[in-house]
């Protein structure tokens, strides 16, 4: 395995945001006082060597290294669980460099070729990338392979060739044999065959976990300068106070739920668009803002915005609130009080119309990709609302109900804002609400809309150039289901150096804080193979107590 290099020297982007709304600003600050700026006068509840913000994939990977490297370990996590996005996702891991995996497979792979892969100027999904990152991911593809194994990590069989890379790399961990503890069970929710291996590992190491346990925020010596030494939480007693006695690691998750915040990379994405695993896991930002409250910089920006993977998807699972492509809330989960309805799958999406809150069409809806996106995203003419393209709606009759064998009532739907259905489209317009919907849906817009979509088919000709053109809508009743796109990976976070350290704005090292997974910037991999080794590369750095 590569040494880890020395701090980087490159110029960081300005942070610039500070937002007062975001838990994790500047207003929480748990048990600290306003007046203790800094942490001299800090009463300390609790002391560890490692201090781990986030019990998801990065962080349940970052406290078994540091257990491993003989620290002592308190990771706090704001859910009532561990896992994170990572325990509702389907458990893909992008590992390579010549692991066991591909030689059973006869795939021929090195460090090298990874790296190759992941800085490729042609793929957006690697143009952009930090390649220092990229070599420490690299490099310890084949030993993390190992240690996950070790952990008590199953492997599926087979991979497949996916994004950036030229061979396959890309497998599956085994879903959890607890059905109660899978949180979606029967979905194919493999990657609480990562989180929940590991968690185990990590207690039986000597990590203590603590739930319902937010972060409010970092501790430095000085509210710019120094080392930081501990954090300050709000815990289901009250506030407390945790001292880092080696570091602290953000492992925090994403931002995608922080209207705020994602706006800063995109202001097209407006409070409309949901965010998949949100019902379990709340990508909020926190760790990233009080990094930021003490100086971190963000870094790579670029990847947010680049138009590649999934940081936003089409909604496969229309009408209800949470569609997300790859995940169903069935009855017996313990969310589904949350999510509220499973939804109903399209399998064809030639059985739809897709209208904005206008009740125009605007997209060939057979289509899913970042064109599409941008197309969801445009103004829909509301002078109210400049930004954001609003709901979307697919729109439908029996006929199509029928040929996708749905059934169009709860579970399946979600009849609080998200379905609607009319004898007529002029009853089903007057009937479309929600608490997106910021003006009335014009019926005879929406009757215009259809019929000129049905005009389409007999001509044979589509005015957004859609080629299935099969199916006209015309056999009562009609239905109107939430669609709108559903935000997933965060692409972009705080600037860190190689050894996981993170950086602020002049490009030095905040000494005793880093940073993991996807709270971290430089490196837009889809999956969680990222999220393990650079929880592992922060936490062996700090177990170290170096600068």
């Amino acid at each position: 395995m590569a040494k880890l290099a020395k701090e980087s020297s490159r110029v960081s982007r300005r942070s610039f945001l500070a937002s007062g709304a975001a838990a994790g600003g500047a207003a929480a600050i748990g048990a600290l006082a306003p007046n203790q700026a800094n942490a001299q006068n800090v009463r300390w509840n609790r002391t560890a060597d490692i201090v781990i913000v986030g019990a998801g994939v990065a962080g349940l990977s970052a406290a078994c290294e540091a257990a491993e490297q003989g620290a002592s370990v308190i990771a706090i996590d704001m859910n009532y669980d561990i896992g994170g996005h990572g325990i509702m996702s389907g458990g893909q891991l992008h590992l390579g460099g010549g692991n066991e995996h591909q030689k059973i497979a006869n795939v021929k792979d090195s460090p090298d070729s990874v790296f190759k892969d992941w800085t490729r100027h042609d793929h957006h999904a690697a143009r952009y990338s930090d390649r220092d990152l990229v070599r420490v991911f690299a490099d310890w593809n084949v030993d993390t392979y190992t240690w996950l194994l070790k952990q008590g990590v199953k492997y599926e069989t087979g991979m497949q060739q996916s994004s950036a890379s030229t061979v396959p790399r890309q497998f599956r961990t085994v879903e959890w044999h607890i059905p109660a503890e899978v949180i979606a069970p029967r979905r194919n929710r493999n990657g609480s065959g990562l989180v929940r291996p590991m968690a185990a590992s990590a207690r039986a190491k000597g990590v203590d976990i603590v739930l319902n346990t937010k972060l409010t925020r970092i501790v430095r010596e000085q509210p710019l300068s120094g080392r930081v030494v501990g954090i300050a939480a709000q815990g289901p007693n009250g506030p407390i106070n945790i001292q880092a006695r080696r570091g602290v690691i953000i492992c925090t998750g994403g931002h995608s739920s922080n209207v705020a915040l994602r706006r800063t990379f995109d202001p097209r994405l407006t409070e409309e668009y949901q965010v998949a695993c949100s019902t379990y896991s709340l990508q909020s930002g926190d760790g990233e803002i009080a990094a930021m409250d003490i100086g971190a910089s963000l870094w790579a920006t670029a990847n947010q915005t680049a138009e590649a993977g999934t940081a936003i998807t089409k909604t496969r699972h229309i009408g209800c609130q949470w569609g997300y492509a790859s995940l169903v809330y069935e009855p017996d989960s313990p969310l589904f009080p949350k999510a509220r309805a499973m939804g109903l799958t399209v399998e064809d999406f030639q059985n739809v119309i897709m209208v904005k809150e206008n009740g125009l069409r605007f997209v060939d809806e057979t289509k899913g990709n970042y064109d599409f996106f941008a197309a969801c995203m445009a103004w829909s003419g509301d002078p109210n609302k400049l930004n954001g393209g609003g709901p979307i709606w697919a729109v439908f009759d029996q006929s199509a109900v029928e040929r996708e064998q749905w059934i169009t009532k709860p579970p399946y739907v979600d009849l609080t804002g998200w379905f609607f259905q009319g004898d007529t489209l002029k009853e089903l317009a007057g009937r479309v609400a929600g608490p997106y919907q910021k003006r009335k849906m014009d019926p005879a817009v929406l009757e215009s809309t259809v019929a000129k979509f049905n005009a389409g088919i007999d001509a044979g000709k589509d005015e957004f150039g859609r080629k299935a053109l099969n199916f006209k809508i015309d056999k009562p009743p009609f239905f109107a289901a939430w669609t709108t796109p559903i935000l997933h990976d965060t692409l972009s976070g705080l600037h860190t150096n190689t050894n996981g350290q993170v950086m602020d704005r002049k490009a030095q090292v905040i000494p005793g804080l880093y940073c993991a997974g996807e709270s971290m910037g430089g490196f837009a991999q889809h999956g969680l193979a990222r999220c393990v080794i650079f929880g592992r590369v922060a936490a062996r750095h700090a177990s170290k107590g170096s600068v």
